[in-house]
């Protein structure tokens, strides 16, 4: 399973923490050290230079502990790195300290790839407990009910999903479980819908007008 969905969870699914303003209470001695440092993370994992990122953001921890940001930047880290039991320490102790929904979904994420369906099911559900507007916490949870064989709690999160956001990508998913289960009538059903969502999404795109071409003399 480790392939196209870890992709999209490392490319969408994973997601960033931001860091709240009570989370960088430092003393001022250290503000512009820190503040250095994350620069030299963000700057190394946009290059893809793992070592350097990882030791600024271990430094950042030596100094302040508690910072939550950090734990879930190295999160990530670890998880494109497939360090996944790392990973997971990083995003468990982020959300101990934070009680964030995004470190409870990433944790989720990680072990729905390592086929630990149970506990991924699991972190998505207190993830959405704590923020169930995200449509991609509904499609994550929907997928690891999906892997445990609970087909009706997957697709009743998928039209959760669905209600806040009308994706094509969402219907192919549900008609994909209802084909699996050789629901014929509702594979038809979800068919005749993603066909008229995606006119109604061609209709309303912009009309791009095309001009006259010049003759060229």
């Amino acid at each position: 399973m480790i392939g196209i969905f870890l992709i999209f969870i490392l490319g969408i699914g994973i997601v960033l923490y931001t860091p709240k303003e009570e989370d960088t209470k430092i003393p001022s001695v250290l503000s512009n050290q820190l503040d250095k440092l994350w620069k030299i993370a963000q700057d190394a994992i946009k290059d893809q230079k793992v070592l350097r990122a990882e030791k600024a953001l271990l430094t950042i921890l030596r100094f302040d502990e508690k910072n939550a940001a950090a734990y879930n930047r190295l999160g990530i880290l670890y998880a494109k790195q497939k360090q996944f039991k790392e990973a997971i320490e990083c995003f468990e102790i982020a959300q101990s300290l934070d009680g964030n929904a995004s470190s409870l979904h990433n944790v989720g994420l990680i072990y729905l790839e390592t086929g630990n369906y149970e506990k991924a099911a699991l972190a998505f559900e207190q993830a959405l407990e704590l923020e169930n507007d995200l449509p991609t916490r509904y499609i994550a949870y929907a997928k690891s009910q999906e892997s445990l064989g609970n087909r009706r709690k997957a697709l009743e999160a998928l039209e959760a999903a669905y209600s806040l956001e009308k994706s094509p990508q969402i219907l192919r998913q549900m008609a994909g479980i209802y084909a699996a289960a050789g629901e014929e009538e509702k594979v038809e059903e979800i068919r005749r819908k993603l066909e008229k969502l995606v006119a109604q999404k061609i209709s309303a795109a912009p009309q791009i007008q095309k001009r006259p071409r010049k003759l060229v003399m």
